[in-house]
C-alpha cells in the first residue's frame, strides 16, 4: 500500500506543477505577466542581456526543440506552443533556439510562426548538419555539411522560419569528411548574401574549434552543460574564454533532472530517450538523486525553485553563458525566467560549486551512437 500511496501522491505533485511553479515568481515577473509587455519594456530590461561573440541575446533564451514532439513522444498543441513563445517574448526572452533536425523542419516552422510579429526584435538561432533529405524531410544515415547542402538547407530554413536572415547559425555536429574551413567558406558565402549573420558549432572538437575560429569568427558554441554534465569545463569553455566565443548550454535542467520532478524511484515511458541514458538507469538514478537534494536544499535556502537554483548557478559561472531551458508549459517557463534574480555571493558559488563537484555522477550522459557524433574534429583541409 505505501508503494501505491507514494505513486498517488507523485502524480497529484505533478498536477500541482504549475500551481507551484506560479507561486515561486519573483513579483516583477508576475507584474510583466499581468500587464503583457513587450521586448523593449521593463520586462525586457529586467531580464538583463548578455554577449555571445558580438552577438547581444537576453540574459535567458527559449529552445524549441519539444515543441513539436516532447520526450515522451506527446505532440503539443501547436497553438498553446505559439502562446509559449509569444509570452516568452512579452517577458523580455530575445533568444529563441531550434534546429532543422527538430521535427525535422517542424520545429522551425512553429519558431517562424510563433515570432512572426516581432521578428525584428528577436534573435534566431538554428543548425545544419544532419543528412536530412531536402525534398522530403527523411533522417538519412549520418551527417552533411558539404557546402553545397548547407546553402540549400539555409534557403529551406528561411522559409520555414518566415525570414530573410538567420542570426546564429550553428553547425550541429561536425561532419568528419568535410574540413571546417570548408564549412565557414560556405557560412561565409550566406554571410555576405545577408541571409547569415553569426555562426556557431555545436559538441565540435575543442582543436576543430579553434580551427573554425581562424577561418571565421565564431560567436557561440552550444553543448550540453549543468551541474548534472560539467564536461565543458575541462576545454570547451576556456577556450571560449581565451578566443571571446560565447556558450549557450542546451539541456541546462539535465533533462528535467535538477527541477526536482525525478526521484529514485522514476522510471522513463517506452520511447522516452532518457531511458536510453544510463544515468538514468535505477542503479544509477539512486545514487545521482543527491545531487537534486542538494539544488533542492538550496532552493529552499534562497527561497527559489530547484530549475531557478540550477539556472543561476551556470549564468553565474561566466558572463557570456546564456541557457536556453525548454519548455512546452506557461508556468514553467515563468519560473525559468525567474533565475534572473536569483543571485549568488562569490562565496556561495564557490560552496554550491564544490558541493555539485563532491558528487560523483553515475552512468553516461548520452548513448554510444550518439556519443560518437560528438567532440568530432574536422579533417584537415587538403
Amino acid at each position: 500500500m505505501e508503494e501505491i500511496t507514494n505513486q498517488e501522491r507523485r502524480k497529484f505533485l505533478l498536477a500541482g506543477a504549475g500551481v507551484a511553479a506560479a507561486s515561486l515568481l519573483p513579483a516583477q515577473v508576475s507584474a510583466a505577466q499581468a500587464k503583457g509587455t513587450q521586448g523593449n519594456s521593463p520586462a525586457s530590461a529586467a531580464l538583463g542581456t548578455r554577449k555571445l561573440g558580438a552577438l547581444e541575446v537576453s540574459g535567458i533564451g527559449l529552445g524549441v526543440q519539444n515543441m513539436s514532439r516532447t520526450y515522451t513522444g506527446a505532440v503539443p498543441y501547436r497553438p498553446e506552443m505559439l502562446g509559449v513563445i509569444r509570452s516568452a517574448f512579452d517577458r523580455g526572452v530575445t533568444f529563441f533556439d531550434a534546429a532543422e533536425a527538430y521535427g525535422p523542419w517542424e520545429v522551425e516552422r512553429i519558431l517562424g510562426e510563433g515570432v512572426a510579429p516581432f521578428r525584428d526584435q528577436v534573435v534566431i538561432a538554428t543548425k545544419f548538419g544532419w543528412n536530412i533529405d531536402p525534398e522530403t524531410g527523411k533522417r538519412r544515415p549520418g551527417l552533411n555539411s558539404r557546402p553545397k547542402h548547407i546553402k540549400l538547407v539555409v534557403e529551406a530554413m528561411l522559409k520555414r522560419l518566415k525570414t530573410d536572415r538567420i542570426d546564429l547559425l550553428y553547425q550541429h555536429r561536425v561532419d568528419p569528411v568535410v574540413p571546417i574551413e570548408d564549412v565557414a567558406g560556405a557560412v561565409k558565402d550566406l554571410m555576405n548574401e545577408g541571409k547569415v549573420l553569426h555562426w556557431g558549432l555545436s559538441e565540435m572538437g575543442v582543436k576543430t574549434l579553434r580551427r573554425a575560429h581562424a577561418a571565421l569568427p565564431v560567436a557561440a558554441v552550444q553543448s550540453e552543460y549543468s551541474m548534472l554534465w560539467r564536461g565543458p569545463e575541462q576545454q570547451v569553455i576556456p577556450t571560449c574564454e581565451e578566443l571571446g566565443i560565447g556558450f549557450v548550454p542546451w539541456s541546462p535542467l539535465g533533462v528535467q533532472f535538477l527541477t526536482g520532478w525525478i526521484d529514485a524511484a522514476t522510471t522513463f515511458a517506452p520511447g522516452d530517450f532518457r531511458s536510453t541514458e544510463t544515468r538514468f538507469a535505477p542503479e544509477n538514478l539512486r545514487h545521482n538523486v543527491a545531487l537534486v537534494q542538494l539544488v533542492q536544499q538550496w532552493a529552499e535556502r534562497k527561497g527559489a525553485a530547484p530549475a531557478q537554483i540550477a539556472l543561476a548557478w551556470l549564468m553565474a559561472q561566466k558572463p557570456w553563458i546564456v541557457p536556453i531551458p525548454g519548455t512546452t508549459n506557461k508556468d514553467h517557463l515563468l519560473q525559468n525566467i525567474g533565475a534572473v534574480d536569483v543571485h549568488f555571493t562569490r562565496a556561495e558559488v564557490a560552496e554550491l560549486s564544490a558541493a555539485v563537484a563532491a558528487i560523483d555522477i553515475q552512468g553516461k550522459r548520452l548513448p554510444d551512437a550518439v556519443q560518437v557524433y560528438s567532440d568530432v574534429e574536422a579533417p584537415p583541409k587538403r
